[in-house]
């Protein structure tokens, strides 16, 4: 098989090229990063030892980091692209997907890592200033999201990289679900899409290892 995933089906980056492949339904070798020697294995193709990680064995080229591995699978599969072909609405798509990892992904893995510290260790200040960077987002993507996808009509790189975004910022910080309305109700389209569906449905067994606990109101 030409392609190669090295990822972890529980790690919010890699949802984001999981459900690319998906849409785009192209085929590849999932490699789990898990042990000490996985991880020994990843920094041997990516030094800053973060995933995914896409080895394209037939061009021989590794590709890493969440959104320029989507914007790589475009070249694979059939299914409409994750960039878009108009430049205007590629451009938003860009700029969703960046919006959503830095104001959302963000501040949520902050609040995760938290609670792997000792308590004595614990940043209480910076925890605060994450939430409260969560709810400004909250209340911008309500302005931003309407009965479409992300960034316009059609499903896109800013979807991948919403769903896992605010499928673990609201497993740490719950929002307003009647109040921000606009904001659930794409989460629910989002949550139904069957490429997101079948990655969430991948990373159940693991919700164990969710350092805060796993909250009985996220599915």
């Amino acid at each position: 098989m030409a392609l190669t995933l090295h990822h972890h089906p529980f790690a919010s980056y890699c949802w984001k090229a999981l459900i690319a492949l998906d849409e785009r339904e192209v085929a590849f070798r999932p490699v789990l990063v898990e042990t000490e020697e996985d991880w020994n294995q990843l920094a041997g193709l990516y030094p800053m030892k973060k995933m995914p990680v896409l080895i394209d064995e037939e061009a021989g080229r590794t590709i890493y980091e969440s959104s320029i591995v989507i914007e790589y699978l475009d070249r694979f599969g059939e299914a409409p692209p994750m960039i878009p072909a108009d430049p205007d609405q590629a451009l938003l798509a860009r700029l969703r997907d960046r919006i959503f990892d830095s104001y959302v992904m963000n501040p949520m893995q902050k609040i995760v890592l938290d609670h792997l510290r000792p308590e004595e260790e614990r940043d209480g200040f910076g925890v605060e200033e994450a939430r409260q960077d969560l709810e400004r987002a909250y209340d911008y993507l309500n302005e931003l999201l309407d009965e479409g996808w992300a960034a316009g009509p059609e499903f896109s790189i800013a979807d991948c990289s919403a769903a896992p975004s605010l499928h673990y910022a609201r497993a740490v910080h719950r929002w307003d679900e009647g109040r921000l309305s606009n904001l659930t109700g794409y989460f629910d389209r989002l949550m139904n899409r069957p490429s997101v569906s079948r990655v969430v449905d991948k990373a159940r067994p693991f919700r164990d290892h969710f350092p805060p606990g796993w909250p009985d109101y996220v599915d």
